[in-house]
């Protein structure tokens, strides 16, 4: 699996409608994913999936270079639920990894039921692109691993570990399955996500490599932050760890944004529904200025907290040069869940 900062043939993303997830018939959520779309489209192809009733819709709001494809979804985080393209050692071959995916969580705390169509998305994606497909044996969303594309591969154990993921498989297992599956040579297993990342702890709200060696690191400095103990917990681990070539792991701490819970207006405007997670009013929402998008050119980063935009911003700039750190507004996108990085999935570019 290649780095996300590597070259990208592209970007897919998947319309947002679930009126159970996303407030006031979606349309907020919608201009946010559109302006995300735009940011990233300046630099690359970017394909969004909408369904049919959403498609004409989807078409009107994004930008004409973003193309639209009509596919059954039932939600909106690319992700967790499109492939993992891995390429060849020439870079000339691309295939995808189509993990199992059960609704972050089954029936055992998950968050949508049913989730079937979502399990699909993957083969379509490739289907579109024309990438041979894996079908793994595993659990597992895109957002819970995270690689340097040198053979060292980051995830949490409270995600995949999770009994609700793959009780049946021990730990050897599943890291087996991601050095076989992500063609990775070594695993560093953090042991907690973000608290309140109702994802169970996704690695991709709590750090990822900007290059290897080198690990971006939400922190907070606050004692009485929930963040604090398990940022620290992550960083000793880090710190005390070689990757697969045998280096060092520098951490680069992102100060975490201060990030208001979901106020009652907000949670008034979200459907209620058996079939979704409940949205209510003093909701803790869980950010991360890590959760962003590197692309072609461009890092595409949440805006979400006017006291700490501009710092994280600017450590972003100097870990990605050479590529402009353009900000989105993402309550929106926060409010249903997740962050940019986990509407967004890459393709990464192999030779024609």
């Amino acid at each position: 699996m290649p780095a996300e900062w590597e070259p990208h043939d592209g970007c897919y993303m998947v319309w947002p409608e679930r009126t159970d997830t996303w407030r006031l018939g979606a349309k907020p959520a919608q201009a946010a994913f559109a302006a995300v779309a735009a940011a990233i489209g300046a630099t690359e192809p970017v394909t969004m999936l909408a369904s049919a009733r959403q498609w004409r819709q989807a078409r009107a709001v994004l930008p004409p270079t973003v193309r639209v494809v009509e596919a059954t979804t039932d939600d909106a985080w690319a992700r967790d639920t499109g492939p993992t393209f891995v390429v060849d050692a020439g870079r000339t071959e691309r295939r995808g990894v189509d993990w199992v995916f059960n609704g972050w969580g089954g029936l055992d705390g998950g968050l949508l039921f049913p989730w079937d169509h979502d399990d699909q998305v993957a083969a379509k994606v490739c289907d579109l692109e024309r990438a041979p497909r894996y079908r793994a044996p595993l659990v597992l969303e895109g957002g819970s691993v995270h690689v340097d594309g040198d053979g060292t591969c980051l995830t949490t154990a409270e995600c995949l570990l999770n009994r609700n993921r793959n009780p049946e498989l021990s730990r050897a297992d599943v890291e087996g399955h991601l050095r076989a599956y992500l063609g990775v040579d070594a695993v560093v297993w953090l042991p907690r996500g973000v608290p309140f990342d109702e994802t169970d702890g996704h690695v991709d709200n709590l750090a990822c490599f900007c290059a290897p060696g080198r690990v971006l690191l939400t922190w907070t400095d606050d004692r009485a932050d929930p963040l604090y103990e398990v940022a620290r917990d992550a960083r000793r681990v880090l710190e005390g760890t070689t990757d697969a070539r045998g280096r060092s792991l520098e951490v680069v701490p992102v100060p975490a944004p201060a990030v208001a819970p979901m106020t009652a207006e907000e949670a008034a405007g979200v459907d209620r529904s058996p079939d979704a997670k409940p949205r209510t009013a003093g909701d803790p929402v869980a950010a991360s200025y890590v959760n962003c998008y590197v692309g072609d050119g461009v890092v595409v980063a949440p805006l979400v907290d006017p006291g700490h935009d501009e710092a994280a911003g600017a450590v972003l700039a100097a870990q990605f040069p050479g590529r402009r750190v353009v900000g989105v507004p993402a309550r929106e996108i926060l409010l249903g869940g997740g962050g940019i990085h986990c509407i967004t999935q890459q393709v990464p570019a192999v030779a024609r």
